[in-house]
């Protein structure tokens, strides 16, 4: 089995995961880039596509690489999303936010379908986000982890913990996690 860790692009995103509902497939999904009175839920697959893309190549234009696939054999089985807070709006209106201003959020880290979960993915994106943003300079990256369930795209708490993460603000839900890196 083949396992690749590979930046997200305007032109890989074609290939993010998808999974039952398309609002909520990776390469649909304007959760964090689109404030919900900005109407994404209402938009057809090719024009949530188009808003994505946009977004993508606007924050690679200011930020860089924000955003990460995980291939196995060839097939994108996992996808992680990250920007300064800023660039992704509805974090802003997280119970335990806001996020910090010199921080990197993961908005992502997901790998949906269970035939890929157990493999290493999740762990292989993390590390390369990380490791990305200690190249940048970034000194802290944070995260709404997901409490009490492990099926969410954010990722679930206690995977964060186990990699060195500590809660910086505690919600029943969604706590923010923060690294120093």
């Amino acid at each position: 089995m083949k396992i690749e860790i590979a930046n997200l692009t305007e032109e890989s995103l074609q290939d993010a995961p998808e999974w039952e509902s398309h609002p909520f497939s990776c390469k649909y999904c304007l959760y964090w880039e689109c404030p919900p009175e900005a109407g994404p839920a209402t938009l057809t697959r090719d024009e949530a596509l188009r808003r994505k893309t946009d977004w993508l190549r606007r924050t690679n234009a200011l930020f860089g690489h924000c955003g990460k696939l995980a291939y196995v054999d060839g097939v994108a089985a996992g996808y992680a999303q990250y920007a300064p807070a800023e660039l992704l709006p509805v974090a802003a209106s997280y119970p335990a936010g806001p996020p910090s201003s010199h921080a990197v959020l993961i908005s992502c880290l997901f790998v949906p379908q269970r035939r890929f979960r157990g493999l290493g993915l999740a762990s292989r994106l993390l590390e390369s986000v990380l490791a990305e943003s200690r190249q940048r300079g970034v000194t802290a990256v944070e995260t709404f982890a997901r409490r009490g369930r492990a099926d969410n795209p954010s990722g679930p708490e206690g995977f964060y913990l186990a990699r060195g993460f500590r809660t910086l603000r505690d919600d029943a839900e969604f706590p923010l996690l923060h690294l120093d890196l």
